[in-house]
């Protein structure tokens, strides 16, 4: 049996999507499709950078998809905007095509607002670096997103806005201080998983996103001073190169779900395995 065909929609316009190639090499749809053939090598994938109104290649409709992820994006529900509004006209189509539907972040707050949910900047403040103490709720833990995860765990992040309110019938499968973590739903024939937080990132992505955002890291309170702030990308470099290394893993507070490669992942293995595998099964 060939591998799924996996769509990936870009949520980050141009402009960010350049920053992300000058410091990394590669972009957010990339990165993610770099992360998606690590866990499954027989996959097909095409990246859609849906903000620049770019369309599906000649003769491909969405049917023609097993599954759907959307990334991260620096782009905010509430400022509107050709590059937001396409992105939701894209999402609701996705979910009227049935077609599973995963999302990070921005894919989350897409869907959710694509189905009738509402998102707002958090008050709390952004939250950046690692999501801490996201537990799962009851839901959560009998939920096949989150089979073998632990019920407590921390997660890659960098976010300033919230899931204020979920579309009807939507349940809340994670959550921690600053609010909902994870969701699923299902709107028509669709069906989405979604997390708040970014299983698909690692330690090098956060560290390039700490460098990229600068100075507006340290007057949001995040770090001290600039200097603090690239002490800590110098630190998650670190754990990029030596994912083992004990003393700074303590002193992040890191535990199993980020010292394990395969319990990060968990999530979108899960949705592979238990959504999109059967689809074309």
């Amino acid at each position: 049996m060939s591998g799924p065909r996996i769509l990936i929609i870009d949520g980050n316009v141009a402009a960010i999507r350049a920053r992300q190639m000058a410091a990394l090499g590669y972009d957010s749809g990339t990165g993610y499709a770099r992360v998606l053939h690590r866990i499954d090598a027989s996959l097909h994938i095409d990246v859609l950078t849906a903000a620049d109104g770019a369309s599906l290649p000649t003769g491909v409709g969405l049917d023609s998809y097993d599954g759907v992820t959307m990334t991260g994006s620096a782009l905010n529900i509430y400022n509107g905007g050709e590059p937001v509004t396409r992105q939701i006209e894209l999402a609701k189509a996705v979910l009227s095509a049935g077609v599973p539907f995963f999302g990070s972040c921005w894919g989350l707050q897409v869907a959710v607002t694509a189905a009738g949910g509402d998102v707002r900047a958090n008050p709390r403040g952004r939250e950046f670096g690692f999501a801490r103490r996201i537990l799962l709720s009851d839901a959560g833990r009998e939920h096949r997103l989150f089979a073998g995860k632990p019920v407590a765990f921390e997660a890659p992040t960098i976010h300033r806005d919230e899931i204020a309110s979920l579309p009807a019938g939507a349940v809340t499968l994670a959550a921690n201080d600053f609010g909902v973590q994870a969701a699923s739903f299902t709107h028509g024939p669709g069906t989405f998983w979604g997390v708040q937080y970014h299983p698909e990132y690692d330690y090098i992505d956060i560290a390039a996103a700490a460098e990229r955002y600068g100075e507006t890291l340290v007057t949001e309170g995040m770090f001290r001073d600039v200097a603090a702030l690239a002490a800590f990308a110098a630190e998650l470099r670190a754990l990029q190169t030596n994912p083992s290394d004990a003393p700074l893993l303590w002193k992040h507070g890191l535990g199993p779900a980020m010292r394990s490669e395969a319990l990060r992942l968990l999530e979108i293995r899960n949705w592979l395995e238990d959504v999109v595998r059967p689809r074309i099964a």
